[in-house]
């Protein structure tokens, strides 16, 4: 067996990609470290990055078991993210599948209106969206972020775009099979869209996970806080305590984390199929 050539601008991209990933990660690896921190070590300069008195169940105790409610905060965050991002993933996929294989009258109009809204910015719709949601009384309730945040133009584009690139021999087979519009959608075109989907749940879960306008225009009680918000108690609470705000910030980042890594190998599957295909 030959043994490739490892040509020098390889090597050295590769040596520069890790040296910017290690300086894009430190940040997050100071965050850590200041979390299991006391607060004197977390000012203490030069940084200290091992700590050498542990404080991390007394940090962890502040933000869970603390006058705070974060666990409540917590868990609004995790209902509306994983509702809004279920509700979009299905409602862009089933319009982006109508818009990119269907044939019906109007559908180019449609498609070119949705282009047209895209361009619109959306502070610029949010009074006439706080009206609405005010006339049908949903304000402060999580039902009026999750209906803002369940229609996407964008994610429709984004799937009906990787939809339109899906062969028309395998939908024409099964429709000779006898399958119908909705189990062409559910058995052969979702599962060739897998990639882009695992996409589109990812950087939609990350979207409402980290809303900040939404929440703070459309609820008023503190029991209906999300994260951000509730990181404004924090600040008051503990503002001067900088590895108790840490602390609740690695926790705050967790869920993102995990679905990022669980489905990391889909995002990159998407991209790649979208590079080749661009």
């Amino acid at each position: 067996m030959t043994q490739k050539k490892v040509k020098p601008g390889n090597l050295l991209l590769t040596a520069l990609f890790a040296v910017l990933s290690a300086f894009f990660l430190m940040p997050l690896v100071w965050m850590l470290s200041a979390a299991s921190k006391t607060e004197r070590e977390v000012w203490t300069f030069p940084i200290q990055w091992i700590p050498q008195d542990w404080n991390l169940i007394a940090n962890f105790k502040a933000v869970w078991m603390g006058d705070v409610a974060f666990g409540l905060f917590y868990m609004n965050s995790v209902k509306i993210a994983l509702i809004s991002t279920i509700a979009t993933i299905v409602i862009s996929a089933m319009a982006g599948y109508a818009l990119g294989k269907l044939d019906f009258k109007g559908r180019s109009l449609i498609f070119t209106l949705m282009l047209a809204f895209m361009m619109i910015p959306e502070q610029a719709t949010l009074v006439p969206r706080y009206i609405m949601i005010k006339e049908l009384g949903l304000y402060d309730s999580h039902t009026a972020l999750i209906l803002m945040g369940m229609f996407s133009s964008y994610f429709t584009f984004l799937l009906r775009q990787f939809m339109v690139g899906i062969h028309n021999d395998m939908l024409e087979a099964a429709e000779l099979d006898g399958a119908g519009f909705f189990r062409i959608f559910w058995s052969v075109v979702l599962p060739l869209s897998r990639p882009i989907l695992a996409t589109v749940g990812i950087i939609k879960f990350i979207w409402t996970w980290n809303d900040y306008q939404g929440p703070l225009i459309m609820l008023n009680s503190t029991k209906l806080y999300t994260i951000p918000l509730g990181m404004q108690f924090f600040k008051e609470e503990f503002g001067t305590r900088i590895s108790v705000m840490m602390m609740a910030s690695v926790a705050a980042i967790v869920p993102l984390l995990v679905l990022f890594l669980a489905l990391q190998k889909q995002v990159i599957d998407g991209i790649a199929i979208g590079g080749v295909k661009g």
